[in-house]
């Protein structure tokens, strides 16, 4: 099925170009995916609430806690979501296997007194295709924490920090087992994040040592809180995507390249938000993604750090809005107010959008062929015109087709989508006034990340 015959959806960007005599332009529909439509529907907000609710049972989930009783503590803890993946691997035909990965971290003299056995809770959901080893991430950490860092005895129910982007992973593992892509994904429920992001540390560290084809990393912490202490503000229709602008792991080849086409704001990071962004609007009502073009907070740090620092692409997904009377907080009343991360400060249906985002995301990117290879814009004349060229992706499926992005140079988001079927394109507009991408897209529509073009003469 062509692209110019998909079924008009929520997301519809239509327009002509007339045809240069080396390619062919195709008006261009984007498709929502009806499979990827239900099993948004299939997120449960009940469901992500007894999650949630189960987490905060354990009291604690320090990292430092105990790793043998049977009832509280971080050991506990990963027992039980083991167990919960394992119920997904039950539906999924032998695709999806559990482990606990093991690793051991030094003492540090901080906030690691002594040396500690930690784990990631991991279900990998193998890819159905064995030409295809691209493999996609989602996390959310299991630990939580007080006021006081070390605090390894005190209640630290941890019930948005981060219980509900554990929450969040083990209902994508429990929905998306029953399905096949051909691309792989991991969810995990990575520890230590508290401690400083070990747990993300090991798992980037082992993607670069077995030279995973790791495409795209996606980090949920704290995305069930809709109301804001202070300013009391209540929004549950926004979430904040946090991605890196210049690449932490950039060398000085790619800083040349950048400060040459002006793509500080051009990152793979960068386009894998814009992608949630476009997602968000494809399949999750009511839930505007927000680009965030900081790696972080001030003063904080995720999860997806360890892995930008290693050369991956990586997002963080939070809410919109903190509420710093329940985050890191002891369990304690003052003044009235209730401090403590608890199960009754979480929107729940919140936290199903948020889910339902990483969802759409995740399966629309395993189901797709990969990017394009090799795409460079030819800049040998002085031209009017651009001329784009690219290479078939060497892994996986081939594409039906490919779109090619624009947009003006100040604006945030892509503004219009080409649909052609050959590696090569001559645009009628400048390419000194555009930023141009490609990316591969299968005859579902099924859209790979986009690749930005390098100078080539």
């Amino acid at each position: 099925m062509k692209p110019n015959s998909f079924i008009l959806s929520c997301l519809t960007i239509a327009f002509t170009v007339a045809a240069a005599p080396i390619f062919s332009f195709a008006q261009t529909i984007i498709k929502s995916d009806p499979v990827i439509n239900q099993m948004v529907q299939e997120v449960s907000a009940q469901n992500l609430e007894n999650t949630v609710r189960k987490l905060v049972s354990f009291e604690t989930r320090h990292s430092l806690s105990s790793t043998t009783d049977k009832k509280r503590g971080i050991g506990a803890a990963r027992n039980w979501v083991e167990s919960e993946f394992q119920k997904a691997a039950a539906a999924s035909n032998g695709r999806l296997t559990v482990t606990q990965d093991k690793y051991v971290i030094k003492a540090d003299g901080r906030r690691i007194p002594v040396d500690v056995e930690m784990a990631n809770v991991m279900a990998t959901l193998k890819g159905t295709d064995p030409t295809d080893n691209r493999v996609f991430i989602v996390s959310g950490h299991i630990d939580s924490r007080n006021t006081d860092v070390m605090d390894v005895k005190g209640k630290a129910p941890g019930a948005n920090d981060d219980g509900s982007g554990v929450a969040a992973v083990v209902e994508l593992a429990r929905v998306m087992a029953t399905r096949s892509f051909p691309a792989t994904i991991i969810f995990v429920a990575v520890q230590g994040e508290e401690q400083g992001l070990y747990g993300a540390k090991h798992l980037a560290d082992r993607a670069k040592k077995e030279n995973w084809n790791l495409v795209a990393m996606l980090n949920n912490d704290m995305i069930g809180n809709s109301l804001s202490d202070e300013t009391n503000l209540r929004d549950n229709t926004h979430v904040r995507i946090f991605s890196e602008g210049v690449p932490a792991l950039e060398t000085e080849e790619m800083a040349a390249l950048r400060k040459s086409i002006g793509g500080e704001n051009d990152s793979r990071s960068r386009q894998l938000a814009r992608y949630l962004k476009e997602m968000s609007e494809r399949y999750v009502p009511q839930l505007e993604v927000v680009l965030n073009y900081r790696t972080d907070r001030f003063l904080r740090g995720g999860d997806h750090t360890p892995f930008s620092q290693a050369g991956f692409t990586a997002v963080r997904i939070c809410e919109m809005n903190e509420n710093y009377q329940h985050q890191h907080q002891n369990v304690r009343t003052k003044n009235n107010i209730a401090y403590g991360d608890f199960p009754e400060h979480i929107d729940y249906d919140y936290l199903r959008k948020n889910t339902a985002l990483n969802l759409a995301t995740l399966a629309s990117l395993a189901a797709a062929p990969a990017s394009p290879e090799n795409v460079g814009v030819v800049t040998s004349n002085l031209t009017n015109q651009t001329e784009l060229r690219w290479q078939t992706p060497t892994t996986g499926k081939k594409p039906n087709g490919y779109y090619i992005l624009m947009r003006e140079t100040a604006m945030p988001m892509w503004q219009k989508k080409i649909y052609v079927n050959d590696t090569k394109a001559l645009l009628p507009y400048s390419k000194d006034n555009y930023f141009f991408a490609v990316q591969a897209v299968d005859s579902e529509g099924h859209e790979s990340l986009p690749v930005m073009p390098k100078p080539i003469r």
